[in-house]
């Protein structure tokens, strides 16, 4: 095993955070579910929207059988709403393509709608045991500055994968860990904006601490300001329509007292186009598409 896996590890034993999806007994939905909310949104936030979607939708075919609307009225203001729609589909096809059973092939988790690289890995890894590479943000961090000496990593690219693969230990379970760890080490200790280097399991082999820290650059994209902007429009047109479902509501009273009227029509136009909203005559509400999986089934 690479030493850095092993110092790794051995650290994740006696100081990984107690989080549901990582339970002994958690199933492969609940960690798809939790991939899903996770992404772009922090772990506190997440665990009650979790523990709320999983009391009510505890199967894939569960959710498949609910509404788009009701899949997006749970999602609440977890942000990126498009995210529960692309559950909802990922539960359909997971019913009718799978059994209702979420898929262990990264391949097939891949073929799901929503699913790239990242949670493709991470639920075949963490709910079956598969062996690869599971590289997040916090991830590419931890690798960038132990590995390369940057202080930040840059753009996103298959070379990620390979360095993870690169120090991947041989037995499954070990190889689980290190995934785990190397994300939560990130996550809790070297942060993007104030790494706790003097906590550091792994402090003595990290190349940007030999160097002496150097500031090397950022190149990540950068994401405006959520005040004054089309999210936020957003997200009130969809807090709008989430609290008056299933009715469905005048178009002319979303976000009515937003100064900018564009913006506003830019916005609702944007949520249309992504399928969030349906608008006709005027009259907006949450995509209702089919009534339940089974009436599906039913209609030749």
């Amino acid at each position: 095993m690479h030493p850095l896996a092993s110092d790794l590890n051995e650290w994740f034993r006696h100081n990984a955070r107690d989080l549901p999806w990582r339970e002994p007994r958690t199933g492969a939905w609940a960690i798809l579910v939790s991939e899903f909310m996770l992404q772009q949104t922090p772990v506190a936030r997440v665990i009650p929207h979790l523990e709320a979607w999983l009391q009510r939708w505890p199967t894939p075919a569960d959710l498949a059988e609910a509404s788009p609307a009701e899949a997006v009225t749970q999602w609440a203001n977890l942000g990126y709403p498009r995210r529960a729609l692309w559950l909802h589909r990922a539960a359909e096809e997971i019913t009718t393509r799978h059994g209702g059973v979420v898929p262990r092939d990264v391949e097939a988790l891949l073929a799901l709608t929503g699913i790239g690289d990242y949670t493709a890995r991470a639920v075949a890894v963490f709910a079956y045991g598969e062996r690869h590479p599971v590289v997040d943000t916090n991830t590419r961090r931890v690798l960038a500055r132990v590995i390369d000496g940057r202080s930040q990593p840059g753009p996103p690219s298959r070379r990620d994968l390979d360095a993870m693969a690169a120090l991947l230990p041989l037995e499954r379970k070990d190889a689980a860990l290190f995934n785990a760890a190397t994300m939560e080490l990130g996550a809790t200790i070297c942060t993007a904006r104030a790494p706790r280097c003097d906590a550091c399991p792994v402090a003595e082999r990290c190349a940007w601490r030999a160097a002496g820290y150097p500031d090397t650059g950022d190149r990540r994209p950068r994401q405006a300001a959520y005040e004054g902007s089309d999210r936020q429009v957003r997200g009130l047109v969809l807090r709008a329509l989430r609290e008056a479902a299933p009715s469905p509501v005048a178009a002319e009273t979303l976000a009515p007292d937003w100064p900018d009227r564009t913006q506003r029509d830019r916005a609702i136009d944007s949520l249309i186009a992504d399928g969030l909203i349906e608008l006709e005559d005027d009259i907006a509400c949450l995509p209702r598409g089919r009534k339940s999986l089974g009436e599906a089934r039913a209609t030749p």
